[in-house]
């Protein structure tokens, strides 16, 4: 009103009034259709009403309307944090408003999407690879390289890209079995895989290690997520206060915001299966990767030299270096695991040509990809600042302008990992509702689903509400517990790497294709993963110990 005054100021309002009055007015003979009156069809929301009559141009309606809603959110988050809604005074808004906002939006969402048949091709397929990959892993290998150097940096990231792309060698072929090209059986999943391969007491195991899976990622996603929404108000603090004030806050108010935030999403039954959720995921990832590359690059040209070493990171002692390096390999592991969800892919693509032929194109295309950004995130990183390299690319503040590119950087993992979140925890989810139901078939209390009025397509069961409630709990306590982002980084990474990424597909591979237990290439295969556990193994007590003594400290 203060920048229109008392004339235009009041007649802008009413004319916004008589828009929302207008679009009221078309909208509620849109109730029933194809007669306003009478029906038959009755259309509960918004999407069902332009699904209905404006058939051919609905894809096209409800894309744009999708691109709005997500600017709108970017927006909406990066605007809070500018005016440091975290503070005490503002948290309720914070709270209350924004969740409510998201969980409205993922309903609509939800609605609007119709279930297609199986029609993926290389390229929907390489974009869920990349999805799966590229992730909150990519903030970290740049002190990863700064521990290794510039020799045995890059070759450690082409070692693991080396063993994940192995790895889905030896998967894409047991998607159908007994036969990998005719089945009859289809393996969705890989725990589908590893029952029908190597049976059932293998598949109890790997089913214990999944779950462990999701867990470590839930803590991940909400200790990073955390730190991002923290190195926003910041970056804010140093833009206006000076690179030297004292910018420290808290993080504990950025762990309840987000585990509120989950808490209310995680009602929202299969979440997970809409198709957008990897579009949004895709772009929100390469654009934080590429903003730390570019970061990166231009502070290398600030600069005027590469910074860095062949050794990386001098240390007091060979003891603190050789356990540096394996935390910088717990690290670097983490980038490189998308073995589980490689088989729930290529059961979305259509079978002509056969699947593994499309998986084996866009595997080795997305691995390259992967790679690639690593070692453009990792290398610049370690060029830009040298022994001095953030344990966060984004948010350890060796970047502070231009500010409003961090912030944003810094919202992208938001809004990727509010919605990685429940990719990697729904299934956690049904798997434990299922066996809880089946264990108390008689309990109608844990089957009824309760309709919410405000929001009739969010159901509210009490098992999902308190189960999921307490899981989302779990990890937000975990989270505030430790805080310590590259040491639970380099945990997660290897705690189970070997099982799921080289021991299963390697032993399914060799069951799959018949090859006996002393031929060359069984020699060859189980010679490797021996080889890989000790790394690994080394990398996960490195870590643990950087975990424990960060804790201690």
């Amino acid at each position: 009103m203060s920048q229109l005054g008392w004339i235009a100021g009041p007649l802008t309002m009413l004319a916004f009034s008589s828009v929302a009055l207008t679009s009221v007015l078309c909208i509620w003979n849109c109730y029933k259709s194809p007669d306003p009156d009478y029906g038959p069809v009755r259309n509960g929301s918004y999407f069902d009403a332009v699904r209905a009559i404006l058939g051919q141009y609905r894809d096209q309606i409800v894309t744009i309307v999708k691109g709005i809603k997500l600017l709108a959110t970017t927006g909406l988050l990066i605007t809070c944090l500018h005016l440091e809604l975290f503070k005490p005074s503002c948290l309720k808004y914070l709270i209350f408003r924004i969740p409510t906002r998201l969980s409205l939006l993922f309903v609509s969402f939800n609605a609007c999407v119709p279930t297609s048949e199986i029609s993926g091709n290389v390229w929907t397929a390489l974009a869920h690879i990349i999805t799966a990959v590229i992730g909150s892993g990519v903030l970290s290998l740049a002190w990863s390289m700064s521990q290794l150097g510039w020799i045995a940096g890059p070759l450690t990231m082409l070692a693991f890209s080396s063993v994940a792309l192995t790895s889905v060698f030896c998967i894409w072929n047991c998607y159908k079995s007994p036969d990998p090209d005719y089945g009859p059986v289809r393996n969705g999943s890989y725990l589908d895989a590893v029952r029908a391969i190597l049976g059932k007491r293998n598949a109890w195991v790997c089913g214990i290690i999944v779950q462990l899976n999701f867990i470590k990622i839930g803590i991940v996603y909400t200790i990073t997520s955390s730190i991002s929404m923290r190195a926003i108000q910041r970056s804010n603090c140093y833009h206006s206060e000076g690179h030297k004030a004292s910018c420290n806050y808290g993080i504990t108010y950025y762990m309840l915001a987000f585990g509120i935030i989950q808490a209310i999403v995680s009602q929202i039954p299969d979440f997970q299966n809409t198709e957008w959720l990897s579009v949004i995921a895709a772009i929100m990832s390469f654009s934080y990767s590429i903003i730390g590359s570019a970061l990166g690059l231009g502070k290398v040209i600030e600069n005027g030299d590469i910074k860095g070493s062949i050794g990386g990171v001098p240390t007091s002692t060979t003891a603190e270096k050789v356990w540096t390096i394996s935390q910088a390999l717990g690290d670097i592991a983490f980038g490189f695991q998308f073995s589980l969800v490689f088989l729930e892919i290529q059961d979305t693509l259509k079978s002509n040509p056969l699947e593994r032929v499309i998986m084996k194109n866009a595997s080795i295309m997305a691995v390259g990809i992967t790679t690639f950004f690593y070692l453009c995130c990792g290398g610049l990183g370690y060029a830009a600042f040298g022994n001095s390299t953030p344990g966060n690319l984004l948010t350890g503040f060796g970047f502070y302008e231009p500010y409003w590119l961090v912030d944003f950087a810094n919202a992208c993992i938001v809004l990727h990992l509010v919605g990685g979140y429940q990719v990697y925890t729904q299934p956690l989810f049904a798997n434990t509702e299922r066996w809880i139901v089946k264990k108390f078939p008689d309990r109608k209390i844990l089957h009824e689903d309760y309709i919410l009025k405000p929001i009739p397509r969010l159901r509210l069961n009490l098992l999902r509400l308190c189960f999921r409630t307490c899981y989302v709990a779990f990890t937000t306590g975990f989270g505030i517990l430790f805080p310590y982002f590259n040491q639970v980084v380099g945990v997660a990474g290897t705690i189970n790497f070997w099982p799921i990424a080289v021991y299963f597909p390697v032993e399914m591979y060799l069951v799959q294709k018949n090859i006996g237990p002393l031929t060359k290439k069984s020699i060859i295969l189980r010679v490797y993963s021996f080889i890989t556990l000790i790394v690994i193994l080394y990398a996960f007590i490195g870590s643990l110990k950087g975990l424990i003594m960060a804790r201690s400290s």
